[in-house]
């Protein structure tokens, strides 16, 4: 399994819009549901620092998530220009490889 995990820190009263679109049931995981090699995300918000989330996004291989991410290039794009205006900062913190 592979995991591509992200950090966030977003905007002051934008949370709410935020959880929505980046949680389990959000416009992100609508559109890799799109994928058969998706398996799930996870939203999680930092309990210290105010407005900063991780999001965890499983797929079965980063082969399939690096297919996808060519594949679905442009709508990642269009959806990644709208939620981008919430945040103050977007990372990247990594690509991990899960044992099985």
């Amino acid at each position: 399994m592979f995991v591509a995990l992200w950090e966030y820190e977003v905007k002051p009263g934008c949370e709410e819009r935020f959880e929505k679109v980046y949680g389990p049931e959000g416009d992100w995981a609508k559109l890799f549901r799109s994928d058969p090699n998706y398996r799930e995300t996870r939203l999680l918000r930092d309990a210290v620092r105010e407005r900063v989330y991780l999001t965890l996004d499983f797929w079965n291989s980063r082969r399939a998530y690096e297919e996808f991410m060519e594949a679905r290039a442009a709508d990642y794009k269009k959806l990644d220009a709208v939620s981008g205006k919430w945040m103050l900062e977007e990372r990247r913190i990594g690509w991990f490889e899960c044992p099985e």
